[in-house]
C-alpha cells in the first residue's frame, strides 16, 4: 500500500527558547526536523513527504531538506494556528492516489525507519482497523488531579503514551478531518479525531526513545541517543 508522510513542524519552540521553532533547533549540527525527514526518507513504504511549517519559514525548511539530498519527493504546506488545522493543510498536498497517510511530529528526531515500516505493515494487515498509533505502555503510575488534589488512579496496564507516527487509511482520515471542521470538534491528536468519528485505531509498541523535543534538556538526551546509535562513546 502506497503511503505519504505529513511532517507537522509548526511549533513555536517557546519552551525550548528556539526563536526559529524547535524543529529548526540544532541537533548534532543539523536541524531537528532533518533527522525526522531522514528516517522517513529511509522508510521504503513512504513515497511522498509533506512538511507543514509556518509560511514565513518555508525557505528555511526547504534549505534544510535540500541539504539532505532526499530520494523521496517533498512538498510544503503552511501550518495553521492548531495542529489539527496544520494536518488539514498538509492533506491538501497529498494526492488522492495515496492509500495511507502517516503523520509525524517534526520535533521527534529519534524516529527509526523500521518503526514506520512496522506500523504501516500492521495497518495493512488489519483490514478492520482505520489507523495505527506508535506509542509505549506507561511505566509510571498515572493520577487524575483536580486543582492539586488526586481524585483517582486509573489502572496503569491500560495506559499507553501516544507518540508519532500515526498512520491512517487516507479516506478515513480525510473524512474525519472534514467532519471535525464541520462540527467544530478539536482532538488532542490525530487518532482522537479519527476515533471520535467512529474509526478503529490500534496501538503499536515502538521504541521508548522516540521522544519529542520540547525543552532544552531534550536536546542533550537526543544527542546522546544519536551518538550511541552511531557507535560513539
Amino acid at each position: 500500500m502506497n503511503a505519504a508522510a505529513i511532517v507537522v513542524a509548526g511549533g513555536s519552540g517557546s519552551r525550548l527558547g528556539a526563536p526559529g521553532g524547535k524543529q529548526l533547533a540544532t541537533l548534532l549540527g543539523e536541524p531537528v526536523v532533518s533527522w525526522a525527514l531522514k528516517a522517513l526518507d529511509a522508510a521504503p513504504d513512504i513515497e511522498l513527504l509533506v512538511v507543514v511549517c509556518p509560511a514565513d519559514r518555508v525557505d528555511s525548511f526547504a534549505d534544510a531538506a535540500e541539504s539532505l539530498c532526499l530520494e523521496t519527493p517533498i512538498r510544503f504546506a503552511s501550518s495553521g494556528p492548531t495542529r489539527q488545522e496544520s494536518v488539514a493543510s498538509g492533506l491538501t498536498q497529498v494526492p488522492c492516489e495515496f492509500e495511507l497517510i502517516a503523520i509525524h511530529d517534526g520535533a521527534r528526531p529519534l524516529l527509526r525507519p523500521e518503526t514506520v515500516g512496522e506500523a504501516i505493515a500492521l495497518l495493512a494487515a488489519s483490514p478492520a482497523a482505520d489507523g495505527v498509533v506508535v506509542g509505549h505502555p506507561s511505566i509510571d503510575t498515572v493520577k487524575f488531579v483536580d486543582e492539586g488534589r488526586i481524585t483517582s488512579t486509573p489502572e496503569r496496564s491500560t495506559i499507553w503514551m501516544a507518540q508519532t507516527p500515526q498512520v491512517f487509511r487516507a479516506s478515513v482520515l480525510r473524512a474525519a478531518m472534514r467532519s471535525a471542521e464541520e462540527t467544530g470538534f478539536v482532538g488532542t491528536d490525530d487518532a482522537s479525531v479519527v476515533g471520535h468519528f467512529g474509526g478503529t485505531v490500534l496501538m503499536f509498541e515502538g521504541p521508548r526513545d522516540n521522544i519529542k523535543i520540547t525543552v532544552a534538556e531534550d536536546i542533550a538526551l537526543a544527542e546522546a541517543v544519536l551518538a550511541q546509535r552511531a557507535g560513539g562513546p
